[in-house]
């Protein structure tokens, strides 16, 4: 290869970073296991380059970031060191030779480039390991689970909001794997349903780049950008389970109001009980984080509460997640819609024998509405 060089811009977070990323600059980033999420914002930063201090795929489990990253064509430096993080200055013009990264004349380091064959080969060995991280998983889910099921499952103190819930559906979207394909796919359903939107953190400005205004959005704020918080959306804070908040300081400097909801678990969960203690009818959740490599990804060692929340809403949760997927398929109309009859037909019969499945038949009626795009 040849040298590629470019304008550096560094962060220790990459969330941080790619909302200032430029095309064709290249991104130093400190980011161990590289989720895929991360990887995708990069690739639609069109950065030339990136180059990592840490691993980007470690031994821990198979993450997806290091590949969509070099699938996409972007050149990967890898495990270059956290001198790089002090070295490197923020709008510095830097050179990658082959394994090399240098400020011209001043300073230099080496890492490992990363290609399609050498993460593909990283992947295999490390799926080894998952039944080892599956274990501890588990057993740490099950332990926050025993702590948390008495605030997550009782009663819960949920903060007033102005949007009213009661009789509609809510759809809340996470900036999640391919959540912008899955949104793409909902179109449909949000003209005709005029669903609550909650977008959770950096999902509010995925609502706004498909041109919606969200009604409510709810998170930590680390990852949201400032034009999105002054839409004019009810803006409730996640804090800890002692109050704590320490997204709401970032509200306060830009002279907007919030709430606070105090809660263990994720911003995606709170964002359900919300709607759930609200009365919605339907809850409809988009890009959220709902198995083992999501969480892993996100730097959780469990998913305690996203599972009792689940157990708790379930019976009018529909998961979107990939349901963009659906229409990719090669399997024909005739088939579907054979099928479709078929099960409408035996839904019909339950439902006129047992009244308490209606509610079920129409998370049913939607998710069929979702695969035809009606």
């Amino acid at each position: 290869m040849g040298v590629i060089r470019g304008t550096a811009r560094i962060d220790r977070k990459t969330k941080h970073l790619v909302k200032r990323l430029q095309p064709g600059e290249i991104a130093i980033i400190n980011h161990q296991d590289l989720d895929e999420v991360s990887a995708q914002a990069l690739i639609d930063a069109k950065v030339k380059a990136v180059v990592n201090a840490s691993t980007s795929i470690s031994e821990k489990y198979p993450n997806l970031g290091p590949l969509a990253l070099v699938k996409a064509g972007i050149y990967l430096l890898d495990n270059v060191g956290l001198e790089v993080m002090d070295k490197v200055q923020e709008g510095d013009t830097v050179e990658i030779s082959d394994n090399r990264l240098s400020l011209p004349g001043v300073w230099q380091t080496f890492g490992e480039v990363l290609t399609v064959d050498k993460v593909e080969k990283e992947m295999e060995y490390t799926k080894k390991n998952i039944g080892m991280v599956l274990e501890k998983f588990v057993q740490n889910t099950i332990e926050y689970a025993k702590q948390e099921q008495e605030f997550l499952l009782g009663d819960i103190k949920v903060p007033e909001t102005k949007t009213l819930f009661k009789g509609r559906h809510t759809l809340i979207v996470v900036r999640g794997q391919n959540y912008k394909d899955d949104l793409a796919a909902l179109r449909s359903y949000i003209h005709e349903v005029r669903p609550v939107l909650i977008g959770v953190d950096g999902g509010a400005d995925a609502l706004r780049e498909f041109g919606y205004k969200p009604d409510i959005i709810i998170g930590d704020m680390d990852s949201i950008s400032d034009e999105t918080l002054r839409c004019g959306a009810e803006i409730i804070v996640h804090a800890y389970s002692d109050g704590r908040a320490p997204g709401l300081a970032r509200i306060t400097e830009l002279g907007l109001d919030a709430v606070t909801f105090p809660a263990p678990g994720t911003s995606e969960d709170i964002a359900m009980l919300l709607a759930y203690h609200k009365g919605t009818d339907l809850i409809v959740a988009l890009g959220t984080h709902s198995n083992m490599i999501d969480f892993l990804e996100k730097g959780r060692k469990g998913m305690a509460s996203t599972f009792l929340v689940r157990l708790k809403v379930g019976s009018i949760l529909v998961d979107a997640k990939g349901v963009n997927r659906l229409y990719k398929s090669k399997v024909k109309f005739r088939y579907l819609a054979e099928l479709v009859a078929a099960a409408s037909v035996t839904f019909a019969i339950v439902a006129y024998q047992f009244p308490v499945t209606r509610q079920f038949l129409r998370v049913v009626w939607l998710k069929l509405k979702i695969v035809f795009g009606v």
